[in-house]
């Protein structure tokens, strides 16, 4: 997928994740949307805690689409870990309809770290770090969590 349209896709997820706020609350506002064709085909963003997560609600919106060769676009790095909710890697990888992920900015939770994206390249599925990352990190970066 070439730079500019990537980037585009990326600017939707990116305002996806301004509706999260403020009820996803102690968790980060992630947006993520899923592009069959060259058209979004769901979106998500982070829920309530407990609730989905925006890879987990984008993916729950195409559960009975019968697509393959879906792109996920991700604010943030997919979660490696079962906190509250399922890891949302496992679900991109546990899914055959995703076959590309691109994401804005790694996680800096001590959990986290790259082991999503470990996750999802183990899996055979390319990933693509650093989409508009100029533009994520300034409104991600007061809501992660780093060293603890």
């Amino acid at each position: 997928m070439n730079l500019s349209l990537a980037n585009s896709f990326m600017k939707e997820a990116l305002l996806e994740s301004r509706l999260a706020l403020p009820d996803c609350r102690p968790n980060p506002p992630v947006g993520c949307v899923i592009v069959k064709d060259g058209r979004i085909i769901a979106r998500g963003h982070t829920l309530a805690p407990g609730e989905f997560h925006a890879e987990a609600a984008a993916l729950h919106a195409i559960r009975h689409m019968d697509v393959t060769g879906c792109a996920l676009f991700a604010t943030l790095e997919p979660c490696s870990f079962f906190g509250r909710t399922p890891s949302c890697a496992k679900a991109i990888v546990a899914s055959p309809k995703i076959s590309s992920v691109y994401v804005g900015i790694l996680d800096p939770h001590h959990r986290n770290r790259g082991k999503g994206l470990e996750i999802i390249r183990e899996a055979g599925i390319p990933v693509e770090i650093g989409v508009l990352e100029e533009e994520i990190r300034p409104f991600l970066n007061p809501y992660l969590l780093g060293d603890e």
